[in-house]
């Protein structure tokens, strides 16, 4: 088994073949954050497209089917029943009314779904938690280097 960079597991590496195994992986992790966000906003346009699509169905309907489908249902019912004409046109235009409806609720239902996601959210937060850990991440404690008698005085900026 071998590290991402190819040097063998369990083996001293350099501070350089660390840092750009870590920076390797970094990259992979935020390349994975960013393709879990297009995926669900791929999912909640689909939701959307739904809904919206759902909605200019039942317009459609409720728009073109009115004329021929009055005609057609209110003389069926007449034949069928023996009612005057007028009763039958009401009739038939309640059933293409009740047909709408439908339609608009299951708009409605694949709205408060696209709503109700919180795909964006989830990957914002958890982008939010992976800078969080990175900031607390302090580097090891290096071992002082040897000095041959000269002291290094640190100056202060004050």
């Amino acid at each position: 088994m071998s590290a991402p960079d190819g040097s063998p597991v369990g083996a001293e590496r350099s501070i350089g073949q660390l840092f750009a195994s870590a920076t390797t992986e970094m990259s992979a992790l935020v390349h994975d954050e960013i393709a879990l966000a297009k995926a669900q906003l791929k999912q909640d346009v689909k939701r959307g497209a739904t809904s919206g699509g759902a909605f200019s169905v039942a317009g459609a309907v409720l728009l073109f089917s009115l004329p021929m489908l009055n005609f057609a249902l209110a003389y069926a019912i007449r034949t069928w029943s023996g009612w005057n004409l007028a009763v039958c046109f009401l009739l038939s235009f309640a059933a293409n009314v009740l047909l709408a409806v439908l339609l608009v609720l299951v708009g409605v239902v694949f709205a408060k779904k696209a709503k109700k996601s919180k795909g964006p959210q989830k990957v914002a937060a958890s982008m939010k938690e992976t800078a969080g850990v990175l900031q607390k991440a302090k580097p090891h404690p290096r071992p002082a280097p040897a000095s041959d008698g000269v002291e290094v005085v640190a100056r202060s900026s004050s």
